[in-house]
């Protein structure tokens, strides 16, 4: 029994609601429901409450009656009902529960992610402003000619914003509102909409003709008419939609969600970044207007809570977004759809740690609506659910209107290095390509997975190498604006003078990021007109958005960036991608390496030759003929699969095992060292339970804060949970001591 807030008084007959309090405390409270308010109370409902010697707020998890029995403790009444429409549905609640206990996460912070923070502030509401509406019939005697001809025109635009009409018709507030004294208009506070797509341009589409792949697609996502219900009742097989790039999936997409809003139902698009987010809003507003709302963290507060509570209300019934969207409380969801579904942005790193693709599969089952994960380089997990027949799968293995795979080169670096006596940013043959590229009008893309100058500065007398104070990282030198910056905690320092070891004066920069092979890419092209698309370049308010459509405009000739460019976006003039470096991910220790290696060669790949003009990839690579390289080359996804799934099983690694990891996280690292220690030790005991022993990750110190990791593997991740919650009570850590469990952990670095 949980603890109660305890009251003066005690309850009889009456009824009992069980509150998650706003704070991480893990447990549920008890309270009494005042008779006045018992016929309003509703699960999901945000309540206020009294807690301990302030008020606090929360959300009603269930409503009990306590059929006149007396309890023995005695139970505070709540204060109020701070909203009267729930923010949670039974069905959302339930999924709620599912993220808490699957991830080993407080239930009220679980509940805390699924709100925007902006919804869940105590004074937030909407934005209102003056409002000018004429009133009807209103006899016109006593105004006078300019007061009649104002009128006039507020009658024919049917009012408006008062600031708006004052612009509009060169007038002032002190007559708008002369005129509202004389009873023939209304001035009086509206909600006004902020608008995330205000200022930007959609242009409406229609349906287009679906080949036979599409069709057959569409088909196996709607089935044969408008129920939901699977076989014997049951909610609808997830459909994995395995297409390659340029094959349309989009436009399946979109008729499938046409297909869900002529039944009344709603839908939610999930991409894995905000980058993604603007180009997907474009498509999907210009089909169905307004009924599509977006959600992603780069929106103001104030657009986040009117898009969030027009979701509520059902004035959108589409919903677009990141992670976070697969919690838009849309009114009767008939379709998620999870585009790019193997992307590791899906996945939460922080608590609760949640995996958006397998909380979109769960919602559809709990909701009984279709889930459609979509990717032309799908995850191993998702590949061997629908081989095993738990997904239904429906492929695309040709692009749309007969147009080509693009033809991919690889580009061997290590006969570079012996031409030039060092590794070239560019190889000769890319340099050609882009050169005949802006020769013919046509826009390339460049794909470099680390951003800044130079990963490294490094004194070349002694080898000293700037490190963060912080962190056991180098930082990495920016030239934007002339300094060295860690990418872990975020500090900066200018470069240094002198070697603090040697005090020499020469150092080197050694490493490509993005804003080096920007500024080596000017030097070799000094009259194209150079994008780059990264961290850094996007850091303000719609700089995604405006950079992609300078380059879809064709304002720039080459875009050079991150991996925010290699998924997903679509631009008819690419005809040219360039990987810089093709083996960076392939060398990472972690056995995801060769997985994540071939998507995203893959998918950047997939950029180029998406239209009527043919498209070629190079790849610059030291490994030719490594075999990951080799598949990615031929978007022979099935071949690498069938091997990559074969070397998993053999070692007992995820999807055939269950992975996660726990992270001990202390100011001082023999602290650490022993908890973890402690833990792994207890944790091996457990059966079923194949745990390492307790070491640093491959940056040992991050933020100040030292760290050390356990591996986890399992038949099971219930096995994992339930000796996680065991040991958790068992050896609760210190205060000073953070200690974070993930399941399914992509990260195990």
């Amino acid at each position: 029994m949980p603890t109660l807030p305890r009251s003066s008084s005690t309850s009889n007959d009456g009824v009992y609601v069980k509150v998650a309090i706003d704070l991480a405390l893990d447990r549920l409270f008890t309270y009494e429901v005042p008779v006045e308010l018992s016929g309003r109370m509703r699960v999901g409902q945000m309540l206020r409450v009294p807690f301990g010697h302030r008020e606090a707020r929360g959300f009603a998890l269930s409503v009990e009656s306590g059929d006149g029995a007396t309890p023995s403790y005695r139970i505070k009444p709540i204060l109020g009902i701070a909203d009267e429409a729930p923010f949670f549905s039974p069905q959302m609640l339930r999924l709620v529960r599912w993220i808490s206990s699957y991830t080993c996460s407080p239930i009220e912070m679980c509940l805390r992610a699924a709100v925007p923070a902006a919804v869940l502030k105590p004074n937030a509401k909407p934005k209102e402003r003056l409002f000018v509406e004429p009133v009807a019939d209103a006899p016109d005697a006593g105004l006078t000619a300019y007061q009649r001809e104002l009128l006039g025109n507020i009658v024919r635009v049917g009012g408006g914003w008062l600031q708006q009409l004052c612009r509009e018709f060169t007038t002032t507030p002190a007559t708008l509102r002369t005129l509202a004294s004389k009873g023939v208009v209304c001035i009086a506070p509206h909600a006004q909409r902020r608008d995330p797509l205000a200022g930007r341009t959609v242009l409406a589409s229609r349906p287009l003709a679906l080949n036979d792949m599409q069709r057959k697609a569409l088909e196996a996502i709607i089935g044969d008419g408008a129920q939901l219900e699977g076989v014997d009742g049951k909610p609808p097989r997830p459909v994995l939609l395995h297409g390659v790039t340029g094959s349309g999936k989009t436009e399946v997409y979109l008729q499938a969600i046409a297909h869900e809003l002529a039944a009344g139902r709603g839908a939610i698009v999930l991409v894995p970044e905000i980058s993604l987010t603007p180009q997907t809003v474009r498509r999907f507003a210009g089909r169905f207007g307004g009924k599509v709302a977006v959600l992603h963290s780069a929106l103001s507060d104030g657009e986040r809570y009117d898009e969030w509570h027009r979701i509520r209300t059902g004035e959108a019934s589409v919903v677009v977004g990141p992670r976070s969207a697969v919690f838009a409380p849309v009114r009767n969801l008939g379709l998620i759809v999870v585009d790019e579904e193997h992307d590791m942005s899906y996945k939460q790193d922080e608590t609760p740690r949640y995996n958006a693709r397998d909380v979109a599969v769960m919602r559809g089952s709990l909701e009984g609506c279709r889930v459609v994960l979509g990717s032309a380089t799908p995850s191993l997990e998702t590949w061997l659910n629908a081989k095993r027949g738990k997904y239904a799968l429906a492929s695309m293995a040709s692009r749309v209107a007969g147009h080509p795979m693009p033809t991919v080169h690889l580009l061997n670096l290590a006969e570079e290095c012996e031409a030039y006596a060092s590794a070239p940013i560019f190889s000769k043959f890319l340099l050609d390509a882009i050169a005949e590229r802006v020769r013919r009008g046509e826009q390339t893309i460049l794909f470099l997975n680390r951003r800044g100058y130079s990963r490294v500065c490094e004194c070349r007398g002694c080898g000293y190498v700037a490190t963060c104070p912080n962190c056991s990282a180098a930082y990495t030198y920016h030239s934007v604006d002339s300094c060295l910056r860690c990418h872990i905690c975020g500090a900066w320092t200018p470069p240094p003078i002198t070697c603090p070891d040697c005090g020499g004066h020469d150092f080197s920069y050694a490493g490509v990021g993005t804003q080096r092979a920007e500024q080596a890419l000017r030097k070799c092209f000094p009259h194209a007109r150079i994008l780059r698309m990264d961290a850094d370049s996007t850091s303000r308010k719609n700089s995604h958005d405006d950079i992609l459509s300078k380059f879809r405009a064709r304002e720039a000739d080459v875009l050079i960036g991150t991996q925010m460019i290699a998924k997903g976006l679509d631009f008819p003039n690419v005809t040219l991608v360039g990987v810089l470096n093709a083996d960076a991910s392939l060398n990472m220790p972690d056995f995801r390496a060769a997985e994540r290696t071939f998507q995203l060669i893959a998918q950047v790949s997939g950029r180029a030759g998406r239209a009527e003009k043919p498209g070629e990839v190079f790849i610059q690579t030291f490994h030719p003929d490594e075999f990951v390289i080799r598949a990615a080359a031929d978007a022979d996804f099935i071949r690498f699969a069938d091997a990559e799934l074969r070397d998993r099983e053999a070692a007992g690694f995820p999807p055939y095992m269950k992975f996660a990891t726990a992270m001990f996280r202390a100011r001082d690292c023999a602290s650490a060292q022993r908890w973890a220690e402690l833990y792994s030790k207890s944790l091996a005991k457990c059966p079923g339970l194949i745990v390492t022993e307790a070491v640093p990750p491959a940056i040992e110190r991050a933020d100040g804060w030292y760290r050390f990791m356990v591996q986890i593997r399992s038949a099971t991740s219930n096995a994992i949970s339930s000796a996680w919650r065991w040991i958790s009570k068992a050896r609760p850590a210190p205060k000073d001591m953070r200690v974070a469990i993930d399941i399914d952990a992509l990260d195990v670095m």
